[in-house]
């Protein structure tokens, strides 16, 4: 399987490592931590030496109870890092849900879209949505999330029932109603979107079952780093795992990627990629050996 960018064609034989790069003040793990412009750019080196195959850049924090920024002020963090991330020689991925942003960065040269409300989300404003400005684009990959209401409500009221069916229902409409836009399938991945608006259980049987996305036939993103629900498993508090303390985050975190890789995520989204990456080898080692 690929995954077809604005300037790259990624071979997802292999699973990919997705670099996060949170140009935020106030994002759940690390905000603040890479809030400088240069913090930002020496960050995104940094991962790169680590072994990231992708970087992804987001300049507005989508954790439980975050509130909208401003496009203006979205636009002051992010493309400023853009810039430089598109000079380094791997695909880059931003997050936002904003067409002004989406559009800006793909006039930069950016290859990703990583859309936590799926194309869905609407402006005030009347002008070009989400969803048009991806598909006005001729080759950008676009990844589509499963979000529950919104970051201010998802956690507070989470969803009901089997989630597995729900997630997989809406992810199929989403990437469906794309490609009869007119969007290539090669250039859709889907993600189901763990913490946002799950319960505990809820975002592990979405782990446990995330085969059933596989079949599909799009690229799977899976992205658990440093989550609360990894949290409240291994018997520590949020707070524990989602700090920069690296002894509580790192080993639940890696081994959620492992889990979802040999569950058939071809690309894992991460803020510890050293530690994802030599897991990964020693994954593919074992398999070579069979």
């Amino acid at each position: 399987m690929h995954w077809r960018t604005s300037r790259f064609t990624i071979d997802l034989t292999a699973p990919k490592v997705m670099g996060i790069v949170n140009v935020t003040p106030d994002s759940f793990s690390d905000g603040g931590a890479h809030g400088s412009r240069d913090a930002a750019k020496a960050h995104c080196d940094r991962l790169l030496k680590d072994g990231a195959d992708i970087l992804d850049i987001g300049g507005e924090s989508t954790r439980p109870g975050a509130l909208e920024l401003p496009v203006e002020e979205e636009l002051e963090r992010v493309l400023p890092i853009v810039r430089h991330a598109v000079t380094l020689g791997v695909p880059v991925s931003v997050d936002t849900y904003k067409p002004q942003v989406m559009q800006a960065v793909l006039d930069l040269g950016a290859d990703i879209i990583n859309d936590v409300w799926a194309l869905q989300w609407r402006a005030g404003a009347i002008g070009t949505s989400a969803i048009d400005v991806v598909r006005q684009h001729p080759s950008c990959g676009v990844c589509l999330m499963h979000m529950h209401r919104n970051p201010q409500t998802m956690q507070v009221a989470p969803m009901e029932g089997d989630v597995v069916p729900q997630v997989l229902l809406f992810l199929e409409r989403s990437a469906q109603y794309l490609q009869g836009l007119g969007v290539d399938k090669a250039r859709i991945c889907i993600d189901p979107g763990i913490g946002f608006g799950k319960t505990v259980q809820q975002n592990f049987a979405l782990l446990a079952q995330q085969t059933a996305l596989v079949p599909l036939g799009y690229a799977v993103l899976a992205g658990w780093s440093r989550k609360s629900s990894l949290a409240a498993v291994t018997g520590r508090s949020l707070a524990a795992v989602a700090t920069l303390d690296i002894r509580d985050r790192l080993v639940p975190s890696v081994t959620a990627a492992l889990l979802a890789v040999q569950n058939g995520a071809h690309v894992v989204r991460v803020h510890d990629v050293k530690e994802t990456v030599q897991a990964l080898k020693v994954l593919s080692a074992m398999q070579k050996g069979r």
